[in-house]
């Protein structure tokens, strides 16, 4: 049985109708991310990797339109996918990308020390906390946009 078969297919108008706190609480955590002042192009260039990895359609398309409009050089879009070896991202983005990787997979592929340490040799602990939510929340967010299988947003809704 396919999923839209077993499930009807919703969009995201439709979970901020029915879930209006599940909503509001993730937007609060993109906003509260952002407040920190990390770099906008670094966490949706993180955003955009995870959404590969866990195979959302909607935020790929989401975090691709994001990235543009703030600035993310259309090369490192390109690349992200394969970002070890593009050699198109700096350090930090290099180090975030990795990080992300990381904790994506943490229940099949747990990690030491050795993670957080390339991390910290780039990024401040001040700054991997937010870069950690953005993480967290992305991930949340692709299960919920996966599961319900919201469709990729149209270009007139980015």
């Amino acid at each position: 049985m396919s999923q839209t078969a077993a499930f009807p297919r919703l969009d995201i108008e439709a979970f901020r109708v029915a879930a209006p706190e599940a909503y509001e609480a993730l937007g609060a955590l993109s906003r509260a991310v952002d407040a920190t002042g990390l770099d906008k192009g670094l966490t949706e260039l993180v955003k955009l990797r995870v959404s590969q990895i866990n195979g959302c359609a909607f935020c790929v398309g989401f975090h691709l339109a994001l990235a543009r409009r703030v600035g993310v050089a259309q090369e490192k879009l390109d690349f992200v996918a394969v970002w070890r070896e593009a050699g198109v991202f700096s350090p930090r983005e290099t180090a975030a990308l990795a990080w992300a990787e990381r904790l994506t997979a943490m229940a099949t592929a747990p990690f030491g020390d050795d993670a957080s340490a390339a991390l910290l040799s780039v990024f401040s602990p001040d700054e991997v906390i937010p870069l950690t939510v953005a993480i967290a929340n992305i991930n949340a967010w692709n299960r919920i946009a996966g599961g319900l299988a919201f469709p990729p947003p149209r270009a007139s809704v980015r």
